[in-house]
């Protein structure tokens, strides 16, 4: 099973990048992005994964060893499974750094590279948008704007 899902993963996320590297600005982009439910298929892969195997996988998670998440990892279904994790989280990330730059008005050309690498790379993806987005200020809501939130 895990020969099917491990290519899977990525088909199932492949279209949200499309549309978030590729057309930011599109409003169907805007209307899917926003909802968070973008990562559901590479949950339920991993669910799929893991569930049968829960018995294995909770104790070498809940009290990890270098050993035991090498060996965890090291089976086709354990591959495909981390692998399934890691795209699930790598679009949540994404997703956010995506809404949040629209948020600063971060340039589309700005994102595309930062997003390729959260694609490829996820943790040095998020160091970059992190970093990117210093240079720009999230503008005010009117909550910020109000001294007296509460009346």
């Amino acid at each position: 099973m895990s020969a099917v899902l491990f290519p899977l993963t990525f088909a199932v996320a492949a279209p949200f990048w499309i549309l978030m590297i590729l057309l930011p600005n599109w409003a169907v982009t805007q209307r899917v992005v926003r909802s968070p439910l973008i990562v559901t298929p590479a949950v339920v892969i991993y669910a799929i994964l893991i569930v049968p195997a829960f018995g294995e996988v909770l104790p070498a998670v809940a009290s990890p060893t270098l050993d035991g998440v090498r060996e965890l990892l090291g089976s086709a279904d354990g591959a495909a499974a981390g692998w399934a994790h890691m795209i699930a989280f790598d679009l949540f990330v994404g997703r956010w750094a995506w809404l949040d730059s629209r948020e600063r008005t971060i340039p589309p050309l700005v994102m595309a590279p930062v997003l390729v690498l959260t694609i490829l790379l996820g943790p040095l993806g998020l160091a970059a948008y992190l970093v990117v987005r210093t240079r720009w200020a999230r503008p005010p809501t009117t909550s910020d704007l109000d001294p007296h939130p509460l009346g």
